[in-house]
């Protein structure tokens, strides 16, 4: 009987394979790291532009992978020039807008987007109103403390000197001003940051830097929270004729400021370090000997950043203007090999370099670029990593206007002072790892603020999503 079933079996498949006539086609596997569909204005790719889109051959691992981005950005409803940012503990996200306060004064726009995930729904306002405002400087500045979240308003007049009003309650009300200057230095092009260094009268100790009648910039700290400063002496080894125009000052969690800009002999980009609140600085090359420095009108800028662990991050542009990227973990002691981190898009140039960092091994940047081939249209950029410190680590790049929305079309926007950009942009993460970059849409002459409405966290030890935002973009200017 068995004999009988086999030979029936073997029969019916020797009939099947005889009336069909479709090839059975190999079975497809589904990508386990490709699963979902890659946006028009999103980039996936490894450094130097090599194209990552549906890489399987690559072993991504649980921090070196794609996620879902997207780019959107919100206006502030007022103008903005050199957009300096910071968001308070409260989730309040502050931006300066030149000439907007009461008075014609610097205001200070805070805006309630931290949080906005159901529906287009936020407003922002002028928080700065005084019983006597500052009056309106050609150089305004606002910072945030990340440990206090006291907000500094620096306001520099003229070149002649510098007034500074700081707010603990969101800008609900303001103290000061105190006066931050020296009588013997113009001061221009400041930059103000705190750290996690106890000082004498408060929690967290403050700096500033400025160009001056230096070869090199001239830096100056508080003690007490920015109500009297100290003189203001070398801001780099007293030998060192680097130039005075600074990118911005950084404060870290180990006590420690840094900033970058043009190295003590001229040649390429270092980043400058103290450890003692600006009693002595120390010099510490990047590697740009192979990048070279843009040959632009705000060459001088090499941009750094610090996690939460204190591992450091600088972001430069080359001789090809193009962004590039290296790390240190030592505090600036080594540091990695240069990476170039523009995506493959055929940039033809980029500017404005900003830099931020989250927990250890997250980073973002953000940028304008010119895509090669269009006529002097600009848009602008953010790019992220997940990890850092791997050795080939994926970057995502988003473009964060649409291509018929561009925020500039004046030639050769990205290496000049340009419209509401100014000399720089700003950057921050929030408390829930959501990057946000400051900058001027210019074209609506509105100051912006652009960020990932969908992608991933840069705080955590594991990667997460965060939560989606509605899209922003010309409906908001």
């Amino acid at each position: 009987m068995r004999a009988i079933l086999v030979t029936l079996m073997m029969l019916s498949i020797s009939l099947a394979g005889c009336i069909s006539n479709e090839e059975i086609e190999p079975i497809q596997e589904e990508s386990l790291v490709w699963t979902f569909e890659r946006p028009e204005l999103t980039w996936y790719h490894f450094p130097d532009a090599i194209d990552a889109w549906g890489n399987d051959t690559f072993q991504f691992d649980d921090r070196n992978m794609p996620y879902p981005a997207t780019g959107t950005y919100y206006g502030i409803g007022m103008s903005t020039f050199e957009p300096t940012m910071g968001i308070t503990q409260t989730d309040t996200m502050v931006m300066s807008s030149y000439g907007n306060g009461p008075g014609g004064s610097t205001a200070v726009i805070s805006c309630d987007l931290i949080g906005m995930h159901d529906s287009l729904d936020y407003s922002c306002e002028n928080v700065y109103d005084p019983l006597l405002p500052i009056v309106n400087s050609n150089d305004p500045y606002i910072y945030v403390d990340p440990w206090t979240g006291r907000i500094m308003k620096f306001d520099m007049h003229a070149l002649l000197g510098m007034t500074v009003e700081w707010s603990d309650d969101d800008g609900a009300s303001w103290d000061g001003p105190s006066v931050a200057t020296q009588i013997y230095s113009v001061q221009d092009h400041q930059t103000i940051a705190s750290s996690n260094m106890p000082a004498l009268l408060h929690p967290t100790t403050w700096m500033f830097c400025i160009n001056g009648n230096a070869p090199h910039p001239l830096c100056s700290s508080s003690q007490d929270g920015g109500a009297t400063w100290g003189p203001e002496t070398s801001g780099a080894p007293v030998t060192c004729s680097s130039g005075g125009l600074s990118a911005h000052l950084v404060g870290s969690i180990d006590g420690n400021f840094y900033r970058g800009n043009k190295g003590c002999t001229g040649e390429g980009y270092s980043v400058f370090r103290t450890t003692n609140a600006g009693v002595s600085w120390t010099e510490h090359p990047l590697p740009t000997s192979e990048t070279g420095t843009a040959d632009t009108w705000n060459a001088e800028e090499a941009q750094v950043e610090v996690d939460s662990e204190g591992n450091i991050h600088a972001m430069w542009m080359g001789l090809d203007d193009m962004p590039y990227w290296s790390y240190s973990r030592d505090q600036g002691d080594t540091w990695s090999n240069a990476t170039m981190i523009a995506p493959p898009i055929n940039l033809s140039g980029t500017g404005f370099p900003v830099v931020v960092a989250g927990d250890s091994g997250t980073v973002a940047f953000g940028y304008v670029g010119e895509t090669e081939g269009e006529d002097e249209i600009w848009n602008a950029y953010l790019t992220y990593a997940t990890d850092a410190f791997n050795e080939t680590p994926l970057l995502t790049t988003v473009q964060l206007n649409d291509n018929e929305d561009p925020i500039d079309t004046t030639e050769d926007c990205g290496y000049n002072r340009c419209g509401g950009l100014g000399d720089f942009l700003d950057i921050r993460v929030d408390a829930y790892g959501r990057t946000w970059f400051s900058l001027s849409h210019n074209i609506a002459d509105i100051g912006i603020f652009a960020t990932f409405d969908t992608g991933p966290s840069l705080r955590g030890e594991s990667i997460t999503m965060l939560t989606p935002m509605p899209a922003g973009g010309p409906q908001t200017l």
